[in-house]
């Protein structure tokens, strides 16, 4: 089974795919649209998920770190809404605290420029999210 996983921020969307076989997590790339542009991040996602053709998704969940949720919660609330009405697909919220953190981390030891980290950032921790969940299943 092939799934995508999704890191959402406000400005952009990082993206990854599994393997067929649903093991291996690889970035894809990240969708960038205007402050809360969902419409446009969803229209760029659905295209990738028909591309791919993903079966299921999985989407980063932000809790606040005592796991309440948060504004940003709210907000991937309804973005998983609007993605599942227009793929039909089943969307999966995966605990994402601190993965940018994490993909930062790792980055900064590795000596990538904070130009290059930024462009980069969201589609690795789209796919932390994803490997994570798909070794969580196993």
């Amino acid at each position: 089974m092939r799934y995508i996983g999704l890191d959402l921020g406000n400005r952009t969307c990082g993206l990854a795919i599994s393997d067929p076989l649903g093991m291996i997590a690889t970035s894809l790339y990240t969708v960038r649209f205007f402050e809360k542009d969902l419409n446009t991040a969803l229209e760029e996602v659905v295209k990738v998920i028909n591309e791919k053709k993903a079966e299921k998704i999985v989407m980063g969940y932000p809790l606040n770190m005592n796991g309440t949720l948060g504004p940003q919660s709210e907000y991937v609330l309804e973005f998983k809404k609007m993605l599942e009405k227009a793929t039909n697909l089943e969307v999966i919220l995966y605990d994402e605290r601190l993965t940018t953190i994490e993909v930062q981390k790792v980055m900064i030891s590795a000596d990538v420029s904070r130009n290059k980290r930024k462009k980069v950032v969201d589609t690795l921790a789209a796919t932390l999210i994803l490997q994570s969940y798909l070794d969580s299943i196993r």
